[in-house]
């Protein structure tokens, strides 16, 4: 008994150990080890030696740079690093904490690093070893560049409009008396025009304060696209910018779910940026085009362009700073187009532009919306999806009068349509229960737009299988018989109703019939690569499938077992030709 209980603990102990190492390996922190006896360094981890490798030129190992680094205290006192980390470590067993130290080397290179170390002792209270902790700060001092850069020249782009206020109003409090009141007019419309400047300036301000802590609320309900662009429209027009400006939206273009005031707000931005960054008179032009479920919007202009390197980081703040001090590059703070992009994700949507580069205009484009049908009438329910067919229902779990479960069975009655819970209710059972009854997917509430629309397009794309030849005949395995031109299945001669999951799920078996389909391939092929990694979803649906074909699950006929892999279901019988088809 004892050796088994040893045996044990030092494979607990081992374990522990190697649970610490990987930590320690992996930690963003650089560690180092060193031996008290002699100061030399017995361990560092992977971020000590990256950190070490950035002073040194190459070939050296991480313990080299003791012999060739400064250090730099807060202070300015400057000492060999291996005389000041002996120094301070060994002398009474000193504990350092926080102190910002610069590790400097000839050629002047150097790397600002917080030092904490602390000294490691033996049973009997001498020092063994010491532990020293870097922390690279060079991410977090660019990160205060950026910001120092970013609220200069945000301080900029007020102090504009504040000088124009402050000029207009002086020349008004000191001109004649008999000054032309067209000219007084005119004064005055200035400092209008530009204290609104300076309210939509800061306005956006704090809405990308929102936007990068995750707080920007977006109020969506049904909206009309030609609706939305015609008033951005207005608004740019009235605000001097520009007549040039064409547009071209289709007729027929669905409604979509949109905060219309944030929309109105992107397509304003997207206008007096394509506005400020072309010539004078060139044409912008405004295009819609219905792509599936979702509308896709335009903003084409025939400006500087974008070049290529920045494409990818234009709707960051910091895109600007970086290259502030490049030629020909695209000034201003970036906040407009920052704005945008968090409130198009905020929808659910994406925002992207398109630009062969310097002098050849840019194209943005955002896609976002669906066509709404709502009611909050349970009973209207079953009569709207009988009627407008829609390609998705969303429900919440408590509704007046009903249970959305049992609205769900009638809405699955009907049609063959992913259903997706809304509920404050996130308890294990009542979500396992909705998706034994059929739902698609279960969002518990609050939950973000962005959430909600990827959650949409996952279930979308599972309602159909993916794009392949369907197989020309009907698959055939005992007493069961899958149609899959009528999508039709059968066991023991009695049909069988299936969700738009269980088919699903059914055909990727079906159509693969002799080979073991892996876990994950299934949940990616039914759910999407977001479901990736949840086998549980998966047997959820297979106990489903198995109790509504009579399959035993211990004694299986149809859909079999592959233990840790995945399922797969027997090779398919060839169907015989009827009297009918035969040749005579």
């Amino acid at each position: 008994m004892m050796v088994i209980t040893n045996a044990r603990r030092h494979r607990d102990e081992q374990q522990a150990r190697a649970n610490l190492e990987t930590l320690i390996e992996t930690s963003p922190v650089g560690v180092v080890v060193f031996d008290a006896r002699t100061g030399a360094p017995v361990s560092f981890n992977h971020e000590a030696s990256r950190i070490a490798y950035a002073l040194l030129d190459g070939g050296e190992s991480p313990g080299q740079v003791l012999g060739v680094a400064t250090c730099v205290r807060a202070d300015g006192r400057e000492l060999p690093l291996e005389e000041y980390t002996l120094a301070q470590l060994m002398s009474a067993g000193e504990t350092v904490r926080a102190e910002e130290i610069i590790l400097k080397v000839p050629d002047g290179r150097s790397v600002t690093a917080l030092l904490n170390a602390s000294p490691i002792r033996s049973e009997e209270g001498e020092v063994e070893s010491f532990v020293v902790t870097l922390q690279d700060m060079t991410p977090l001092e660019n990160l205060e560049r950026l910001r120092a850069e970013f609220l200069g020249m945000i301080s900029h782009e007020l102090r504009t409009p504040l000088a124009t206020i402050k000029g207009s109003i002086s020349t008004l409090l000191s001109g004649p008396g008999d000054l032309d009141p067209a000219v007084m007019t005119q004064f005055h419309r200035i400092i209008d025009q530009q204290v609104d400047h300076m309210h939509d300036l800061v306005s956006n301000l704090l809405d990308v304060a929102r936007v990068e802590t995750g707080t920007l609320s977006v109020e969506l309900g049904p909206a009309n696209v030609a609706d939305m662009v015609d008033e951005a429209r207005n608004r740019f027009l009235s605000a001097g910018g520009g007549s040039n400006l064409k547009v071209d939206l289709p007729p027929d273009l669905p409604l979509v779910m949109a905060d219309r005031r944030r929309i109105v707000q992107v397509l304003g931005n997207l206008l007096s940026n394509a506005a400020r960054y072309s010539p004078e008179g060139s044409p912008i032009r405004v295009n819609a085009a219905r792509d599936g479920v979702l509308v896709a919007v335009s903003i084409a202009d025939a400006g500087k362009g974008v070049p290529l390197d920045l494409v990818p980081h234009l709707f960051r703040k910091s895109s600007r700073l970086s290259a502030s001090d490049r030629v020909g590059v695209i000034s201003g703070s970036g906040l407009g187009l920052t704005l945008c992009k968090g409130i198009v994700e905020a929808h659910g949507g994406r925002i992207w532009v398109e630009s062969d580069g310097p002098g050849t205009g840019a194209r943005f484009t955002l896609k976002a919306g669906y066509h709404p049908i709502v009611t909050g009438d349970p009973d209207e329910v079953s009569q709207l999806v009988s009627q407008e067919k829609p390609d998705l229902v969303l429900l919440d779990l408590m509704l007046p009068g009903s249970d959305g479960t049992e609205l769900m069975k009638e809405i699955l009655e009907i049609a063959d349509v992913p259903v997706i819970f809304l509920s404050a209710y996130g308890q294990e059972d009542v979500v396992a229960r909705a998706f034994d009854l059929g739902a698609s997917d279960y969002v518990v509430k609050p939950f973000s737009p962005t959430e909600l629309a990827a959650r949409i397009r996952a279930a979308l794309r599972k309602r159909t299988p993916p794009e392949r030849s369907q197989p020309p005949e009907p698959y055939l395995a005992g007493d069961l018989r899958i149609d899959y031109a009528e999508r039709q299945v059968s066991a023991a001669g009695r049909p069988v109703r299936l969700t738009a999951t269980e088919y699903a799920l059914l055909y990727e078996l079906s159509v693969e019939s002799g080979r073991v389909l892996t876990h994950d391939y299934l949940l990616q092929s039914v759910w999407g690569r977001e479901r990736t990694g949840e086998p549980r979803l998966l047997r959820d649906v297979v106990k489903r499938l198995r109790r509504k074909l009579g399959d035993d699950a211990d004694d299986p006929t149809y859909i079999f077992t592959e233990p840790r892999v995945g399922y797969r279901m027997v090779k398919g019988e060839t169907p015989v030709a009827s009297d009918s088809s035969a040749v005579s």
